[in-house]
């Protein structure tokens, strides 16, 4: 909130009248009322003056089998807007847990020691068993029963919606849509749409991987209203037109069939963008490729740029005693500038390319990992919007996805899905790119 210049703060006084005859202001009567008042003025803490509202408090619990890009996704993008995220854990005595396609993150606290905090929205990620795992928690359905009877936000989304939500009553009378092949176990009492994201009075609903970053800005917008949900989308690179097919610009192709499990190797480092890492990852995985995530860091918990806790497979130097058929880097500032100043990962994807293997990166990454290290040299690339102008070659810079021969590079977040689909496209055809892309209910 900005603090009215002083100016302005003066006028608030009342205007003073024209002094009756025979009386005036003597001028050190008016020196010392302007003193009074400005160490009045200087006296109010500036604090108290511009105190900024609280930040929304935000429940997201997570637990073995959680969809992990239904979760970050949704903690990224309210973590943008300023939201205080609370990422918990639901199984007993564990803050870490095993996503589904093997992502591993690490909760903020157990579930059990901040069940009595408030709330100002509850959002329940999808995946299977976690939906169930969810479910099954009667801590947690106390929590969010007592949220719900309090007039509060709340939300789920893919499986949670039918199998959590709906499973405790919490969606009768309501429209509320869900992963569509757990529409009919929606009860019947619920009004089933097919809307990819639902808002009915205090609820949202949506329906999968494909849909999560929408639904992320959706209750962005329940909370803190449209403008700073335009904020927040903005910078993300979002689609303009969500569910249409998706696309790459290519150049100078080649054929990227490397047999049918290859292998990747995805690194990440503290600052590394959450969403574009787990996107890259989960998708890829989902497409049966080998993915090996490797921390730059001396352990293998990394803290990513939106304070998202992943877990790697491995350390970089462990994850350098095999080969790769694709290196690719995700993006986030501080996580891009770790690659870059990796002599190992540089020099490992240097190798890469001039063996004419394949690499890529998206975000930050492209700019100020690649670039510098003349690993964009005559090749045609894109990069987050801002950094641009960092890039040689800009000709090209405006497709969302850009395939140049074996690199690959994109542009943020937004395009993170599309990014990873192309992937899946050159490496194992169309059909098994728009097969996965209906699957998470992106198309």
């Amino acid at each position: 909130m900005a603090t009215r210049p002083l100016a302005s703060a003066l006028t608030l006084s009342k205007t003073p009248r024209a002094p009756s005859s025979g009386s005036h202001h003597s001028p050190p009567a008016l020196v010392r009322r302007l003193q009074t008042l400005t160490r009045a003025l200087a006296s109010s803490s500036p604090q108290a003056m511009a105190s900024p509202p609280a930040p929304k408090k935000v429940l997201v619990p997570i637990a073995n089998g959680t969809e992990p890009m239904e979760a970050v996704i949704t903690i990224d993008v309210l973590r943008r807007a300023g939201a205080d995220v609370a990422v918990a854990s639901v199984e007993p005595g564990s803050a870490t847990i095993a996503a589904a396609w093997g992502v591993k993150l690490a909760a903020d606290a157990l579930l059990a020691d901040i069940a009595d905090a408030e709330f100002d929205l509850i959002s329940l990620p999808g995946g299977m068993p976690g939906a169930s795992t969810l479910r099954d928690c009667k801590l947690l359905e106390n929590v969010v029963r007592k949220h719900v009877e309090k007039g509060k936000l709340y939300a789920a989304i893919c499986a949670a919606p039918a199998v959590a939500l709906g499973a405790w009553g919490l969606l009768n009378g309501l429209k509320a849509t869900c992963y569509p092949s757990f529409m009919d176990k929606l009860p019947s009492e619920v009004h089933a749409v097919e809307s990819r994201v639902q808002i009915d009075g205090k609820c949202v609903t949506s329906r999968g991987p494909g849909t999560a970053m929408e639904y992320s800005v959706v209750l962005v917008e329940q909370l803190y209203g449209k403008e700073k949900a335009e904020e927040v989308a903005g910078p993300m690179v979002m689609r303009p037109q969500h569910g249409v097919e998706f696309s790459m610009k290519e150049l100078n192709s080649i054929s990227w069939n490397v047999g049918e499990t290859p292998n990747i190797l995805v690194p990440i480092a503290n600052g590394t963008e959450e969403m574009e890492a787990t996107m890259i990852i989960d998708i890829l995985r989902r497409a049966k490729a080998n993915v090996v995530v490797a921390s730059l860091e001396d352990k293998l918990e990394i803290v990513a740029s939106r304070k998202v806790k992943m877990v790697a497979d491995v350390l970089l130097d462990d994850a350098l005693k095999q080969q790769y058929d694709l290196i690719l880097l995700p993006g986030g500032l501080g996580g891009a500038e770790a690659y870059a100043k990796s002599d190992t990962l540089m020099g490992l994807i240097k190798k890469q390319a001039e063996a004419n293997k394949l690499y890529g990166a998206i975000c930050a990454s492209p700019a100020i990992a690649l670039e510098p290290h003349g690993l964009l040299k005559g090749k045609k690339a894109t990069s987050y919007p801002a950094m641009w102008n960092k890039l040689a070659d800009q000709s090209e810079c405006k497709n969302r996805v850009l395939v140049d021969s074996n690199l690959i590079t994109s542009q943020g977040p937004g395009t993170s899905m599309e990014f990873s689909l192309a992937i899946v496209e050159k490496l194992f055809g169309r059909e098994r790119a728009l097969e996965l892309a209906k699957t998470m209910v992106f198309v």
